[in-house]
């Protein structure tokens, strides 16, 4: 029997506008985070997708059962990224042709790719997510607090359920695939597509979203591209599309070794996330949409009756 909880969320995206700049102490985290709601729209509904073709091939009821409720999680996830970024398009039209390309390049990725492809995709992507989320969530303090509490409890949210269900692609995976081999010789593949993703999405910022509004050079997350502007912008300073900042740039240089070094690791033969290092913030998210608490408004909102702390 699985564990996992669909929780269909509602953070209230048409209430009021909502500013690329969420955080705006750290321009650079917010680009990085919209260029993941992009993301997220595309890759989840790849998800749900998949699984629906992949549940006939899972014998087993608890692989088939955990898969519903995999499938229901990021579907619930896909929706509410939606809403953020349908904000952000009502501010800038232009970014519907930049969700159309996110978009068309996972409805490509399926059409042109086979079952077995998908899942190893989705498992070594969402094996990477608890070391990475992990970094995120235990630096709250910086990362999200400062921010619009919409987007930070969308975040919030969305990074926890996605460490509660960081076994479920790898089980799916077994269940259907289970060559790990094959898993590490398509992750160089998968990770240079999900690069292409970001990058695809960090353009349309550049492009549609004014510099005043934004701060930084979206694409400034890439090295090589830092590299280039830097000689571009010294012989022609009008290139220049912003400062390159980081959106880690302020966080603990171990903590971010630690993180990258989860995520390699994760890569490898026999990783089993069930035995990750978990973020303290994740128990306690979960503590508290338990006890009633309105976890669309993680810093604002009045906590329930229950008397849950914080």
């Amino acid at each position: 029997m699985t564990d996992l909880k669909p929780r269909k969320m509602d953070f209230g995206f048409d209430d009021a506008d909502v500013p690329f700049l969420w955080n705006p102490e750290n321009p650079a985290w917010s680009s990085m985070s919209n260029a993941v709601s992009f993301l997220a729209v595309g890759f989840e509904k790849m998800i749900v997708k998949l699984i629906r073709q992949a549940k006939p091939l899972m014998t087993d009821p608890a692989v088939a059962e955990e898969a519903v409720a995999f499938m229901r999680q990021e579907g619930h996830h896909s929706t509410a990224h939606r809403q953020h970024v349908a904000a952000l398009i009502r501010r800038y039209p232009g970014l519907q042709n930049t969700l159309d390309a996110v978009i068309g390049e996972y409805d490509l990725l399926t059409e042109a790719t086979s079952i077995n492809y998908r899942l190893a995709y989705t498992a070594d992507l969402e094996a990477t997510f608890t070391p990475v989320f992990k970094l995120m969530l235990d630096n709250e303090e910086t990362l999200f607090r400062p921010g619009d509490d919409r987007v930070a409890s969308l975040f919030l949210w969305h990074f926890v359920e996605e460490v509660e269900h960081r076994s479920s692609a790898l089980i799916l995976y077994k269940a259907v695939v289970g060559s790990e081999l094959y898993r590490m010789r398509m992750a160089p593949s998968v990770f240079a597509h999900v690069l292409k993703v970001i990058r695809i999405a960090c353009a349309g910022f550049n492009q549609h979203v004014p510099l005043g509004e934004r701060k930084v050079d979206a694409l400034s997350m890439f090295a090589r591209h830092r590299a280039k502007q830097r000689v571009l912008t010294f012989f022609a300073p009008y290139l220049s599309k912003g400062p390159m900042p980081r959106a880690f740039d302020g966080l603990p240089i171990g903590e971010q070794l630690t993180a990258l070094k989860g995520a390699a690791l994760s890569q490898t033969p026999g990783h089993d996330p069930a035995h990750e290092n978990l973020p303290v913030l994740a128990d306690e998210w979960f503590r508290r949409y338990d006890a009633g608490d309105d976890c669309t408004r993680w810093y604002t909102a009045e906590p329930a009756a229950s008397g849950a702390n914080r």
